[in-house]
């Protein structure tokens, strides 16, 4: 069979997994295919469970049409990625693990899918004062540089970091998930879908019309619950 030849991707997953991990004891298919949301050029996310390896990988493939990222595991090593993604707030593998479908279970794989769903059901770590303070300080800084910049070309990636902020901002104050990239609408949208509406529209016509306006008032609104903008009086790492 070519491997140039585009096949059903659940057919390529398990033709894959036979092929280069038949002694697997486990393997599971997540990502965009899976969610129903796959573009062209969208690629086969594998999750593979090997109980004689000693450490995790990931390794990219193209086969059978497809690209195919595969991050390999031991019965163990995951865990550290679930730690992982548990202490920067994002939630890369066990959420692959929890939406993936089964393509091979020796019968590990059960227990791992309950392991990351309780994770997901608990959220993120609760963000303390302090750490709320530093970040509405961070925001403010970059809503300053947004309001006083005249050069356009500058503007366009000031108003980049501070959507990206502002997200994160949003997202860890409600103790909700956060992402990067197109996972930051993704994240906005799961938490408030008004909300996730009133960002984009913003942001979009800062980047049509170069009007600040709604970017400023969405910011505003989104501070004001925890004291507004800051500056004076903001200290870090002071004894």
């Amino acid at each position: 069979m070519e491997d140039d030849k585009k096949l059903d991707p659940f057919d390529a997953a398990q033709l894959f997994i036979n092929k280069h991990f038949p002694q697997c004891q486990g393997a599971l298919l997540a990502g965009s295919v899976v969610r129903g949301e796959s573009t062209e050029t969208s690629d086969l996310d594998l999750v593979v469970f090997e109980k004689k390896l000693s450490s995790s990988y990931r390794e990219s493939f193209f086969e059978y049409g497809w690209r195919i990222e595969v991050f390999v595991h031991n019965q163990s090593s995951y865990k550290s990625y679930f730690l992982s993604d548990y202490e920067r707030a994002r939630p890369s593998m066990p959420q692959m693990v929890v939406e993936g479908v089964i393509l091979k279970d020796d019968g590990m794989i059960s227990a791992i899918k309950e392991e990351a769903r309780k994770l997901l059901e608990k959220g993120p770590k609760e963000w303390p004062a302090e750490t709320i303070a530093q970040k509405r300080y961070f925001v403010t800084d970059s809503l300053d540089d947004f309001i006083g910049c005249r050069d356009r070309t500058e503007g366009i990636f000031i108003a980049a970091t501070l959507a990206e902020l502002v997200s994160e901002f949003v997202l860890r104050t409600n103790s909700r998930w956060i992402g990067n990239s197109k996972w930051i609408v993704r994240s906005l949208k799961a938490y408030d879908v008004e909300f996730a509406h009133d960002f984009v529209i913003a942001f979009d016509e800062y980047y049509k019309t170069n009007e600040k306006l709604k970017v400023v008032q969405l910011v505003d609104r989104v501070l004001e619950p925890y004291g507004g903008r800051l500056f004076e009086g903001f200290s870090s790492g002071k004894e």
